[in-house]
């Protein structure tokens, strides 16, 4: 016998939990299966331990320069037992708050314990338990996991959900790959005192990001004394000795070799679909994500995947959106599309970066003549009370619309920034309204208003 649902969602992290409320929502019967804990990688080992870490990699910085302030402070050092148990019991607090459980109960979702996998299209067995859920439609939302480049030695690496668990902070850390990930792990353990080499197949570091943020970030770190290694053609191998672990690269054509305590490989997040049985289902996977449609169904219609599942956006933000809309396609048909076509994302590095919309060189690929204004921080008042000059905005306007296309800043609360004017696009704000905003003295987002009256004054220049 199977328990019957009008829809199963299968994976409770951000996506899974949305979708189960939405379609729970709507009025159908809805079940959860969940191999792990509510909260999925994002609260449990990804972005809630990564910005515990970053606060602590900050609170570092900020000890360091308190003697400039008249501040004196004795020893700066990390005990890293108290600062992995800080991180964990910061997991559990964001755990109690958010009450996944009782959230599903108290929409009339049922939550399943274990791991799913198809037995047909409309059928999953709960692993190990004989147990057999039936539904009419299925989400997909099964998250995604790190990946271990396929070199020899692999083995010997940790992922960024393993950081926590290692002995002690390393002396000398190689971390391969310079995305979002990468980047803030680079600056972790550079403020806990690590020498860090950062490897990156791209020619540049942070390589979806403008090219201003990338170029302004890898300038930092350089000078922060990480070594930055772009460019790279292949990891060739990890070996263990007895002083550590060689790390051997090629660049050039040429191979590179250094003896690291560590190695960390922040080299792709595909999704997490061992052991679904999707072949069961009829559900095809390309490139280690399950491709959807614009309504997020997979090949299969009655099946969605929302998410990471779907490799695509790969932000919490843009999984809750998507599995709301995938659990309203559920159940009410397939009607709701959900283009992300303002998705902020960031970093929180040392400095901090983030953007929103089209890049600068996206904007001219559409229109050469777009306007761009970039205001540097070391000309507003409050980074330099916060002694935290380094860093911009960059405005980029259609010349013919005066609308905002992209905007992109790096420094100390960037990504708070770049939300403030994801606000305003979103709102359709044009350009000469923007300006026109009394923003607070002194803030950082007071640089919004002057950016925009650049572009304002560019606009005019251009006329």
């Amino acid at each position: 016998m199977s328990d019957t649902y009008d829809v199963l969602v299968i994976g409770a992290g951000p996506a899974g939990t949305s979708a189960a409320l939405r379609a729970a929502e709507l009025g159908a019967s809805v079940a959860v299966v969940e191999a792990r804990r509510t909260g999925g990688t994002c609260v449990n080992t990804g972005c809630v331990p990564t910005r515990v870490l970053a606060k602590t990699a900050r609170l570092m910085r900020e000890v360091r320069t308190a003697d400039v302030y008249g501040i004196t402070v004795g020893e700066q050092t990390i005990d890293w037992p108290t600062t992995v148990a800080r991180v964990r019991s910061t997991v559990e607090r964001v755990l109690e708050v958010k009450d996944e459980p009782d959230r599903l109960a108290a929409a009339g979702v049922t939550l399943i314990e274990g791991r799913a996998r198809f037995v047909g299209p409309h059928e999953v067995e709960i692993e190990g338990t004989g147990t057999r859920v039936h539904a009419a439609s299925v989400i997909l939302c099964v998250g995604g996991r790190s990946r271990r480049l396929p070199v020899p030695g692999a083995e010997l690496a940790t992922v960024p959900e393993e950081v926590l668990d290692l002995p002690t902070i390393p002396r000398r850390v190689a971390i391969i790959g310079a995305g979002n990930t990468g980047a803030q792990l680079v600056t972790v353990f550079n403020a806990f005192g690590s020498e860090v080499t950062l490897l990156e197949v791209a020619p540049r570091i942070l390589a979806q990001a403008d090219a201003s943020v990338s170029e302004h970030v890898g300038r930092a770190f350089a000078e922060q004394g990480v070594r930055v290694v772009t460019g790279v053609e292949t990891v060739v191998s990890l070996e263990g000795q007895e002083d550590g672990i060689r790390l051997t690269w090629q660049v050039g054509g040429r191979q590179h070799h250094e003896v690291v305590d560590a190695v960390v490989m922040a080299t792709g997040w595909p999704a997490a679909l061992e052991g679904l049985g999707l072949e069961a289902a009829g559900v095809s996977a390309e490139r280690n994500a399950i491709p959807v449609d614009e309504y997020l169904r997979t090949d299969v219609p009655h099946i969605f995947a929302a998410g990471d599942a779907n490799g695509q956006a790969m932000l919490v933000q843009a999984a809750h959106f998507e599995a709301e809309a995938a659990a309203r396609n559920a159940v009410l048909g397939a009607t709701l599309r959900t283009p992300h076509s303002l998705l902020p994302s960031g970093g929180f590095t040392d400095p901090d970066y983030a953007g929103v919309g089209l890049t600068e060189d996206e904007a001219r690929d559409r229109d050469r003549h777009c306007i761009v204004a970039l205001v540097p921080y070391d000309t507003m008042e409050r980074p330099i009370i916060d002694d935290r000059p380094r860093g911009f905005l960059k405005l980029i306007a259609d010349r013919r619309r005066e609308l905002l296309l992209g905007a992109h800043a790096v420094g100390e609360n960037a990504v708070e920034v770049i939300q403030a004017v994801t606000t305003s696009m979103a709102a359709g704000v044009d350009v000469a309204t923007l300006a026109k905003v009394e923003f607070a003295y002194p803030t950082y987002s007071a640089v919004i208003g002057v950016a925009a009256r650049r572009l304002m004054a560019e606009a005019a220049s251009q006329r």
